[in-house]
């Protein structure tokens, strides 16, 4: 069951997918979803509908860890999108 509190992280992985393309590091959703074979259309559903039980923790293991992404602004919100002292 999906809580307020995980519909908040999963809604922020979407803001970080658009993050991405906005700063031309991802072309689109399909971009990622072919990098980390992850079926584009369960991705579009949960972007419609927060609720659905699909969201996979790796998803935001692949933000952070391919594209620099804060994991405590995922988790939590704060501070900013984006680690600028990424190693990547």
């Amino acid at each position: 069951m999906n809580t307020p509190d995980s519909q908040a992280i999963i809604r922020r992985f979407f803001d970080a997918l658009y993050y991405l393309k906005a700063n031309k590091e991802i072309r689109g959703k399909a971009t990622f979803t072919r990098a980390h074979n992850i079926d584009r259309w369960n991705l579009n559903k949960l972007e419609k509908d927060l609720s659905r039980d699909i969201f996979q923790v790796s998803w935001l293991y692949y933000l952070v860890k391919d594209y620099g992404i804060s994991s405590q602004w995922l988790l939590t919100g704060i501070g900013p999108i984006k680690k600028f002292n990424s190693n990547k």
